[in-house]
């Protein structure tokens, strides 16, 4: 049985973890703060459009998803991306609002060479610098009460973390080795110190901190037991539930009334979260509109007197929560087909017009959906939406399938810039496409986002599978 490493820590609140806090407000403070520090330097004013300035920098390195607790691979060339990506939507917007002219280039030039040097120099110093911090706190000893594959995972989990502040001192287990799946050390295999009932015991006497119970669901007579028995100890004891047998969707930690329950499906757009993303796609399809409208009335004008036929075409598609939703493109075929049944196109598909080939090709007949971007129907980026007849087929053969609308649907997708693209003819196609739209859900960030993006322009230019 696999265990997701990730979903052991997502499942966390990020309110009562201060590294992981920090690791988000990192790269976007130190943007903001480097700004000012330039405009301190070059002893110059700070007006209301640079605060402008510094909340959209702010927003859109928000939240900070570089690893914080490691120096990871490749951090430099993260580090670039992110910022680069980050600088050419400011330059876009600028553009965008004829406001370019009101900063000196020489500020702008030693922020975008600054910026990334130092955040670069600080992550590189990050383990250096929080384990001398209080944030890094005295190591704890702990037991972990379950050697099965769910204990071995939290046991890697924590080893993984330079900034665990915890030492395993030994594991508790009833079953024998046979039982747990033990192989030998060497496959991250661990031999259990004793049974559970030895474990208050063991506690008391190694004034044990922390005990972490990875035992089975199917426990709970076992666990009870542990539990009374622990009532004579100091240690604090977390709870470990072996729900990572699921796929885990943005799982996390809530409180009902006062009650904790675990989200194990939940939309990755929550809270701050929600406002950031519906912030970038405002921002984003109001630059597109601005930039494309020329685009777009040529598209039109060919749609029009090239086949006979509406310009737009209109059709049901699933959105939000799978409600229904009214997409718009520019119509590319002879025939609109938003029935029970509805043939997906195909390479020389008789029914596609000349023109619906090329704007099709390079991805223009999607331009008319960034109004539906700021209807509130769509995202810019997000799981593509399918039509009504495609998702009420799949939905019953694919397991998952439904979860993709958890969030809205978007413009473009991570599917669609991983070559998953054009027509599902097989469930195995299908299904690889939602496998990279729940990969989305479970990884989103505003970074992400704009990597799709920058995916997308490059294949408009050049996709074999468009058509």
């Amino acid at each position: 049985m696999q265990f997701s490493r990730k979903a052991l820590v997502r499942l966390q609140p990020n309110r009562a973890d201060p590294i992981g806090f920090l690791k988000q407000l990192l790269d976007p403070l130190i943007a903001v703060g480097v700004l000012f520090l330039i405009y301190e330097l070059f002893e110059i004013k700070v007006r209301s459009i640079d605060g402008i300035l510094a909340a959209l920098a702010f927003s859109l390195g928000w939240p900070g998803q570089i690893p914080f607790r490691r120096v990871q691979p490749g951090l430099l060339r993260e580090v670039i991306l992110r910022w680069v990506t980050t600088i050419a939507l400011l330059t876009l917007i600028g553009l965008v609002t004829r406001t370019t002219d009101n900063f000196q280039p020489q500020v702008l030039h030693a922020w975008f060479i600054a910026t990334p040097l130092l955040q670069y120099g600080l992550h590189r110093l990050s383990p250096f610098i929080v384990a001398r911090t209080p944030l890094s706190g005295r190591q704890a000893s702990c037991v972990i009460v379950g050697a099965g594959p769910l204990g071995r995972e939290l046991a890697r989990a924590i080893s993984l973390d330079p900034f665990e502040i915890v030492r395993i001192a030994a594991y508790f287990d009833d079953r024998n080795n046979e039982r747990l799946g033990c192989q030998d050390e060497e496959d991250g295999t661990v031999t259990p110190f004793g049974r559970l009932s030895d474990v208050a015991r063991y506690v008391q006497d190694h004034q044990i901190q922390r005990i972490y119970i990875a035992l089975p669901m199917a426990s709970q007579p076992r666990i009870l037991a542990l539990l009374d028995a622990l009532r004579d100890t100091t240690a604090s004891i977390y709870f470990a539930p072996d729900i990572f047998v699921h796929d885990l969707i943005q799982a996390r930690v809530e409180t009902i009334g006062g009650m904790p329950v675990v989200a194990v499906c939940e939309s990755p757009f929550f809270g701050p979260e929600a406002f950031v993303k519906r912030f970038s796609d405002i921002v984003l399809a109001v630059i597109a509109i601005a930039l494309t409208t020329p685009i777009m009335l040529g598209v039109a004008i060919a749609v029009a007197t090239t086949s006979p036929g509406p310009i737009l075409f209109r059709q049901r598609r699933y959105g939000l929560d799978g409600r229904e939703i009214e997409v718009w493109k520019f119509r590319s075929m002879r025939t609109q087909d938003d029935g029970a049944v509805i043939r997906q196109a195909t390479r020389e598909d008789a029914r596609i017009t000349n023109v619906g080939r090329w704007i099709r090709k390079t991805s223009l007949d999607e331009l008319p959906q960034f109004f539906n971007v700021l209807q509130g129907r769509m995202s810019v980026v997000g799981p593509r939406p399918h039509a009504v007849a495609h998702n009420e087929m799949f939905r019953s053969l694919i397991k998952g399938y439904m979860v993709r609308h958890k969030v809205k649907p978007g413009i473009t997708g991570w599917a669609q810039v991983n070559g998953a693209r054009g027509e599902t003819a097989t469930v195995d196609a299908m299904s690889r496409r939602i496998d990279l739209d729940l990969a989305y859900l479970r990884n989103w960030s505003l970074n992400l986002d704009l990597q799709i993006l920058w995916g997308t322009v490059r294949l408009m230019v050049r996709d074999p599978n468009a058509y």
